[in-house]
């Protein structure tokens, strides 16, 4: 059901329903914990490593899309378990496929500080 806020509190509202999503997530799933957790180890990194604001970006943002990733991987889960536990195809593969997205932005994200890591420490 719509609410009808426009403008300013529309805002306020999406807001508040958007930070009570990142409490759930971080309550609820070790998985974006865990991300969570190297984010704020590797942000302050990505400082030291980036020689300039595209670099920052790069480290940042892909630290940013796994936590998005896993984000999306987790509401697709639960509407899955919500519609029902017993194992069916497509529930099945839906959770795969959304597992293999997190698993896709891992992997750039690993790539990506790898390389800016070696570019820095090779000069």
């Amino acid at each position: 059901m719509k609410s009808g806020h426009t403008g300013w509190r529309h805002l306020v509202h999406s807001t508040r329903y958007s930070l009570k999503g990142l409490r759930a997530a971080y309550r609820n799933e070790t998985a974006f914990r865990q991300e969570v957790a190297l984010c704020l180890v590797l942000l302050p990194l990505a400082i030291w490593i980036g020689r300039s604001p595209l670099e920052w970006i790069l480290l940042i943002g892909s630290c940013l899309l796994v936590l998005i990733v896993e984000l999306l991987n987790s509401a697709i889960e639960n509407v899955v378990d919500r519609i029902g536990t017993e194992h069916h195809e497509l529930s099945g593969r839906a959770k795969d496929i959304s597992s293999a997205a997190v698993m896709l932005a891992l992997l750039f994200a690993g790539i990506t500080w790898l390389l800016l890591i070696g570019q820095r420490l090779m000069g």
